[in-house]
């Protein structure tokens, strides 16, 4: 389902670096919570993204949207009335995705994804029904990835899923402790080659 085309979605006001610019910077700035120099390939993209049941995804959360990989497709796939809410720690990617995507639907909070359950209340908003991350888990601090998982756990509607995208399949040992329900899968088209996990909310 496509509800907004990518002309009404993005715009790149002057004096505003190109995306690569700015994705480059931000790895170079904060390589640990990046974790990768090359945006997700559109297959990466394709695949990640298959399960989701867009006539019921009212809210959509991304952690770590960079400069919008993600966004713009899961754009063209809400409903309407739906909602995308992308939380970074890096105020460059927040800010660059505040001055070049335009859609009523989206949010870009300058924040921790530890935080969601809040960030998804102050949007009016009871839970999520999908959580997106290419937060590199294996990498940060101690704590910070058992505490992402726990609050992206509570915050998911029954039936949600906390879909993780990943280049070190360590990342199972977050998702293990909160979900009981995880699948699996490679995308060997990308740079590097990823790890797929869905978790689901039973």
């Amino acid at each position: 389902m496509t509800t907004t085309s990518n002309a009404a979605t993005r715009r790149k006001p002057r004096g505003v670096p190109s995306p690569a610019g700015i994705f480059l910077r931000g790895f170079v700035k904060h390589p640990v919570m990046v974790g990768s120099v090359i945006p997700s390939s559109n297959r990466l993209i394709r695949k990640m993204l298959a399960p989701i049941d867009w006539a019921n995804a009212k809210v959509v959360v991304e952690y770590g949207p960079g400069v919008g990989t993600f966004c713009r497709p899961i754009l063209e796939r809400l409903a309407p009335d739906a909602q995308l809410i992308v939380i970074d720690t890096n105020p460059d990617f927040i800010d660059y995705l505040n001055a070049t995507i335009l859609d009523s639907r989206f949010s870009a909070v300058h924040g921790s994804a530890a935080d969601v359950e809040r960030i998804v209340a102050d949007h009016g908003q009871p839970h999520a029904d999908y959580v997106l991350s290419g937060l590199p888990f294996s990498t940060l601090p101690s704590g910070v990835g058992d505490e992402i998982a726990a609050a992206t756990q509570a915050v998911l509607r029954p039936g949600g899923a906390f879909l993780v995208y990943q280049f070190n399949p360590r990342v199972r040992d977050f998702l293990d402790r909160q979900f009981a329900r995880i699948d699996h899968d490679m995308e060997w088209w990308n740079v590097p080659p990823a790890q797929l996990w869905w978790a689901w909310k039973d």
